[in-house]
């Protein structure tokens, strides 16, 4: 998902009934896929990064809500909440944006209460790099600050008669010069996104294509530019054996690094970016996170979508870094003719990939230079579809559509079996957007169907913003609003 320069965000509803089941399939659960959810399970906590884990699966081994009934609770925070990530503790540490100056500040939560355990403001500037922020093995929350730092913050229990949470940034390295040498320094370029690989190495993408690694055990910090007329949108994606998956607004691109830990591309795949900006995305090109998935270590295909103007289509291709690599697996439209386009971040497990639409999500206001959509707006009509890659790799296959209206990052609980989003329903026309109610949902993963649905609140204050939510202890999920986080607990 491509977020905002502290603007907010909005987003609407349907009834979420099925439109069409076309091909018969196996249950996600069966067979070859309990290898890769395996793999997933060992290796993820599901709750460190925006979108799971660092190959966006936006899945996760914790059990969610459940459909037993929920209990829902809110917490103003005065910002935008885009980022919630949960410390192996349980508490959640979050990343807001205020509504004045846009200061981006984090915010440790009690888990049972949600209540503020303890708070730390950083400097404004570039904020996507805060938005892609991750936990590292220490439960520190490692991003990019607004003076292209890269920081880790740690929480730790002060005082001695009274002891209070404090939240301190505990390391700092400055990415500046490898950020902007390129353009002639200042505020030239921005860090987009970060994520770590498996040796501890931290990979960063600017919005000018510039990829750089740096390496904390002998402070190095190696870079490469992918295409001097190419920009970066969106987050992206990193395995354990040292791959990265990057998308430009024109191509998909492979890297990995070298023995002196420098990064390379070991292939690109340009894709259709269509003819302009579509309402309800934020840039010119694919909307999406790249997303590594696949029945044999979770690794095997990375997806994105394209952009292209009747239909967007679903993009698989062979994620290795051999001779087959970059090998495209299957394209597959996506949605209504007219109404064909997103900008979140698909699910992806085991042969399974999930993907939302936003066509026509009315956003309030969009990056600077992301240039007029065509047309201006639209309606948004939602939906969501489940596509399969075919065992013999021979194309993929449209498994269900729904009209559910996702107004946030839908997110797979392994554990549970459910898809968790929220929708957004409709207030009578006179009243239509400032008191919308939003309603949280849960979806068989097998059929589409919505087993159960709850309101969690409305007006504007809690719109979802198509924002990523993430699982905590005691199944209690954690979803930021544009006015701080709402928690929906099991009853």
């Amino acid at each position: 998902m491509n977020f905002f320069y502290g603007a907010c965000l909005f987003c609407f509803f349907s009834a979420g009934g099925i439109l069409s089941s076309c091909v018969d399939s196996d249950p996600l659960w069966d067979g070859e896929v309990a290898v890769a959810r395996s793999a997933v399970l060992d290796s993820n906590s599901g709750a460190k990064t925006m979108h799971g884990d660092t190959i966006s699966s936006d899945t996760t081994p914790r059990p969610g809500p459940g459909i037993g009934g929920w209990e829902t609770s809110h917490k103003a925070m005065f910002g935008a909440c885009s980022t919630v990530l949960i410390r192996s503790d349980g508490r959640p540490m979050v990343l807001c944006t205020a509504w004045l100056g846009r200061d981006p500040t984090i915010r440790l939560l009690d888990p049972s209460s949600s209540a503020r355990l303890a708070k730390l403001k950083l400097p404004s500037g570039s904020l996507l790099g805060g938005v892609y922020a991750y936990l590292d093995d220490a439960d520190r929350l490692v991003m990019v600050d607004g003076d292209q730092n890269l920081i880790r913050v740690g929480a730790k229990k002060t005082g001695r008669l009274i002891r209070k949470w404090r939240l301190s940034i505990e390391q700092s390295v400055s990415l500046a010069s490898a950020v902007t040498h390129h353009c002639g320094g200042g505020d030239c370029d921005a860090v987009v996104s970060i994520s770590p690989d498996g040796d501890g190495a931290v990979w960063f993408a600017t919005r000018g294509s510039v990829v750089g690694i740096y390496d904390p055990t002998r402070d190095d910090l190696q870079t490469t530019i992918l295409a001097g007329d190419e920009t970066v949108h969106n987050s992206f994606s990193t395995t354990d054996d040292g791959r990265a998956a990057i998308a430009t607004d024109h191509a998909l691109y492979l890297l990995e690094k070298d023995e002196a830990g420098r990064p390379f591309i070991r292939w690109r795949r340009g894709y259709d970016r269509g003819s302009a900006r579509k309402p309800g995305q934020l840039s010119w090109g694919t909307g999406a996170t790249p997303t590594f998935f696949g029945p044999g270590d979770g690794t095997d295909y990375v997806t994105i979508t394209d952009n292209t103007d009747e239909k967007i289509s679903l993009l698989v291709f062979d994620a290795g870094a051999d001779s087959d690599g970059g090998r495209l697996i299957c394209q597959h439209q996506l949605f209504d003719e007219g109404a064909s386009g997103t900008e979140n971040s698909a699910i992806g497990f085991g042969r399974s990939v999930f993907v939302a639409s936003t066509y026509g999500y009315p956003y309030p206001a969009v990056p600077e230079g992301a240039g007029l959509a065509v047309p201006e707006s639209a309606e948004f009509k939602g939906g969501v579809v489940r596509i399969d890659v075919r065992p013999d790799e021979s194309g993929c296959d449209l498994i269900w559509q729904n009209d559910l209206k996702s107004c946030a990052v839908p997110k797979l609980s392994l554990a549970d079996e459910l898809i968790y989003t929220v929708e957004r329903r409709f207030a009578a026309s006179i009243f239509k957007g400032a008191f919308d109610s939003y309603h949280f949902t849960a979806v068989d993963p097998d059929s589409g169907a919505v087993i159960r649905q709850q309101e969690m609140g409305s007006t504007t204050l809690r719109d979802t913003l198509q924002m990523a939510g993430n699982i905590g202890a005691g199944g209690v999920y954690w979803q930021g609003t544009l006015g701080g986080i709402t928690r929906i607990a099991p009853k």
